[in-house]
C-alpha cells in the first residue's frame, strides 16, 4: 500500500474499533442488566456475573460489526469530504475506484474476524455460557439457598433455610411446592441435611410437619414426620449432560451434522438456516462497504449537501440487512430462502463497484430537492415572523 492507502486504511479501522466498542459496550450493559439476578437471587459473585454475561460479547460483535465498518467508512469518507482530499484526490488522477481499494483491504480484515467469530468463538461462547449455567444450577445446594431468602429453584418450588450451621446442618427449612397441578405441599422442619449417593440428591429433614393440599378437597392433610427425604437430583446433578442448541454448534458441526443426533432428525430446516447465515456473516462487511463507498466515496464541491447520500446509504443498508434477517427466518422451512439472499448481496456487492466504477455521483431528483427547498422556505417564513403588537 502506498502512503495515502496506508493513512485511509488506519483511519477507517481506528474508527471502526472505537464504534465497535462503543456499540458493543452499550449493548452488551443492556443484556448483563436482564441477568443481574444472578448476584441477586442466586448468590453469585460479581466475578462469575462479568464471566457469563461477557461471553455473551462474541455473539454481539458478530451481529455489531458490519454496522461498525458502515459507520467508519461513513466517518472517514466525510472527514476526507469535509477537508477536500476526495477532490485533491480525484484531481491528482486518483478515481474513485482506486480510491475504495484501501477501504476493502479495511474490509477484508473485519471480514476476517467476522468469519472467525461466526465459526468459532461465538458458538464457543454461547456453549460456555450454557455450561456454566449448568454448573451454577448444579451447585444449588451451596450456591442458591442463601440463609434468610427465599430461592425459587423451579417454577412452582421455593425453598427457605433460616441458617447454615457446622457440619453442613440446614437449620429452619421451609419448603412451598405447587410443581403438581393437582396439589399443593408445604413442609417445615426444624433442620435437614444433604445426602448424595448413586440414587441422586435428598434434602434429608427432620423434625417436621408436611401439610397437603388437594385440589378437590377444602382442608388439607397434616403429617408430622421425624425423618422425610426430599428429593432434589434435578438441581445438584453435577453429572448431567448439557443439550447443545443450535447456535451453539461450531461450523464444522453445522457442516458435518451427525446422523444421529436427535436435533438435527428433528430440526434439519435450522440447522440449514444456520449454517447459511455463518457463510453469509462475513459477506456483509463487503456489502456495506461497497454501498456506503458508492453513496459517499464520489467527489462532491463543498457546497453539495451529502446529507441525502448518508440518508440513502443508511436506508439501503438497514432493508438489505432486515430483508437478510427475513431470509435467514424463511430458510428455516425453504431451501430456496438462502439461494435469494446470496443473489441479493452479489447483486448488492455488483451494483455497488459498478456505481463506483461509472463513477455517478447519487443525488436526490431535482424535483424532490426543490420541493425540500420550498418547504424550509416556509417554515422559515413561519417561524421568522415577527411577533405583531
Amino acid at each position: 500500500m502506498g502512503s495515502i492507502d496506508k493513512y485511509i486504511f488506519r483511519t477507517t479501522l481506528a474508527s471502526f474499533a472505537v464504534v465497535l466498542v462503543s456499540l458493543t459496550g452499550v449493548i452488551w450493559i443492556t443484556q448483563a442488566l436482564r441477568d443481574i439476578d444472578l448476584m441477586t437471587s442466586q448468590g453469585q459473585t460479581i466475578v462469575t456475573f462479568l464471566g457469563i454475561t461477557s461471553l455473551v460479547i462474541p455473539a454481539l460483535v458478530l451481529i455489531i460489526a458490519p454496522i461498525a465498518l458502515m459507520i467508519a467508512i461513513s466517518h472517514t469518507l466525510n472527514k476526507l469530504a469535509t477537508d477536500s482530499e476526495i477532490i485533491v484526490m480525484n484531481a491528482a488522477g486518483l478515481s474513485p475506484f482506486r480510491l475504495f481499494v484501501p477501504f476493502v483491504y479495511a474490509t477484508c480484515v473485519v471480514a476476517v474476524m467476522v468469519a472467525f467469530i461466526a465459526a468459532y468463538l461465538a458458538p464457543d461462547g454461547m456453549r460456555r455460557i450454557k455450561q456454566w449455567d449448568t454448573d451454577i444450577t448444579a451447585d444449588v445446594l451451596t450456591n442458591i439457598l442463601q440463609p434468610g431468602r427465599f430461592a425459587q429453584l423451579d417454577q412452582n418450588l421455593t425453598v427457605r433455610i433460616r441458617e447454615r450451621r457446622p457440619g453442613g446442618l440446614l437449620a429452619g427449612v421451609f419448603i412451598d411446592d405447587r410443581r403438581d397441578p393437582k396439589e399443593r405441599v408445604s413442609i417445615v422442619a426444624d433442620h435437614g441435611t444433604v445426602l448424595k449417593n448413586e440414587s441422586g440428591s435428598f434434602l434429608i429433614l427432620e423434625d417436621g410437619n408436611l401439610e397437603r393440599l388437594e385440589a378437590d378437597k377444602r382442608d388439607p392433610a397434616m403429617v408430622a414426620f421425624g425423618r422425610y427425604a426430599f428429593d432434589m437430583s434435578k438441581f445438584s446433578n453435577h453429572d448431567q449432560a448439557v443439550a447443545l442448541g443450535i447456535r451453539e454448534r461450531y461450523l464444522w458441526e453445522l457442516l458435518y451434522p451427525d446422523e444421529d443426533d436427535p436435533i438435527y432428525k428433528q430440526l434439519p430446516g435450522q440447522f440449514r438456516a444456520e449454517l447459511h447465515d455463518r457463510f453469509m456473516s462475513p459477506i456483509y462487511p463487503f456489502v456495506f462497504a461497497a454501498l456506503t463507498f458508492a453513496f459517499l466515496g464520489m467527489p462532491r464541491t463543498t457546497r453539495q449537501s451529502r446529507n441525502f447520500s448518508i440518508g440513502g446509504s443508511i436506508f439501503v443498508v438497514f432493508g438489505l440487512r432486515m430483508i437478510g434477517f427475513a431470509c435467514s427466518v424463511m430458510a428455516v422451512k425453504s431451501a430456496f430462502a438462502p439461494v435469494v439472499q446470496y443473489l441479493m448481496l452479489l447483486a448488492a456487492i455488483g451494483a455497488g463497484l459498478w456505481l463506483i466504477k461509472a463513477g455517478i455521483v447519487i443525488e436526490p431528483p431535482a424535483g424532490l430537492l426543490e420541493a425540500i427547498n420550498k418547504s424550509n422556505a416556509r417554515l422559515a417564513r413561519l417561524f421568522g415572523r415577527p411577533a405583531t403588537a
